[in-house]
């Protein structure tokens, strides 16, 4: 047996591998992240979520959100969302609201129940450097090799591309794996960029939380692909969604986001401040056998 254990989470399909930095026997290196979420050769996962004592004592753990190419993310809501219940599990808190850092800054989780957390993700924008020729409203366009998309930036602590679609049947019909890398490496996005297309199933009364509105999205993840489901991606869906249709200019909005692996709720304020609910749970824990940890010390 190695040293190295970990844990497998998955929420909503999204599959991460949990390592605490204490115990780690080497330096997490690119090329090692992608020997371990390698699928055959390795754990297969869609990243790895890297928790280590804060810097800060005001929180509870620092957090690092690596892709399964080995490039960092800025944050991930599912990912965030099984750290977060990870670290009540293995006994770093016995609050239920707490706070922990992350690359994107500072959230702010609320455990809701065994399995599901509600997460302040901060405040959404429609600007940022990640999109730095965009508008103010971070309209746009991009295309690929048959169609012209218009999108809408929002950055949510990563770029998001958010594409709506005019019914159902188009967004299930798209070909993801064929458009998304297009999409994802355009020139606009120099840091590269985070695609979901959606549609809305309902509107809702108002968006409200006792009738919020409903939309349907498919998500093209920045550094993995097209995945079952994004926390950041279904955010980005519902600003978007939600600023097109003026719906926070009261007193904000509730939307259901439906995704290939399941169901998320989103809560966007007037002021775009961002709550994520969702559920994410254990799959097993272990610790990767000597040879293989041999192998890894041996990737650089």
């Amino acid at each position: 047996m190695g040293t190295l254990r970990f844990e497998k989470w998955q929420a909503l399909g999204n599959d991460y591998l949990i390592v605490e930095r204490d115990e780690l026997p080497f330096e997490l290196t690119r090329a090692r992240i992608r020997r371990l979420c390698e699928g055959h050769f390795g754990l297969f996962a869609d990243g790895v979520l890297l928790l280590s004592q804060p810097a800060d004592p005001a929180h509870v753990a620092d957090l690092r959100i690596f892709n399964p190419d080995g490039s960092e993310a800025e944050l991930s809501g599912n990912g965030a969302r099984e750290a977060i219940l990870y670290l009540r599990r293995r006994g770093w808190t016995e609050q239920d609201s707490f706070a922990i850092n992350t690359a994107a800054g500072e959230i702010r989780p609320t455990i809701t129940g065994p399995d599901t957390c509600r997460v302040d993700m901060g405040r959404a924008s429609l600007t940022s450097s990640d999109f730095p020729d965009g508008l103010k409203d971070g309209l746009g366009s991009v295309a690929t090799e048959h169609h012209l998309w218009p999108f809408r930036h929002v950055s949510i602590g990563n770029p998001q591309c958010a594409i709506e679609v005019g019914s159902l049947r188009e967004l299930m019909e798209l070909d993801l794996p064929a458009i998304g890398p297009h999409i994802e490496g355009d020139g606009q996005f120099p840091n590269r960029t985070n695609v979901s297309w959606y549609t809305e199933l309902e509107a809702g009364e108002e968006a409200s939380a006792h009738s919020p509105a409903s939309i349907r999205a498919r998500i093209f993840e920045r550094g993995v692909g097209e995945t079952l489901s994004s926390g950041t991606g279904a955010t980005g869906a519902a600003v978007a969604y939600v600023v097109t249709r003026g719906l926070h200019r009261v007193a904000g909005a509730h939307v259901k986001v439906e995704l290939d692996g399941g169901e998320l709720e989103v809560e966007v304020g007037e002021d775009l401040r961002v709550n994520l609910t969702g559920w994410a749970r254990p799959v097993f824990e272990g610790h990767i056998s000597e040879d293989f940890e041999k192998e890894l010390h041996e990737t650089e």
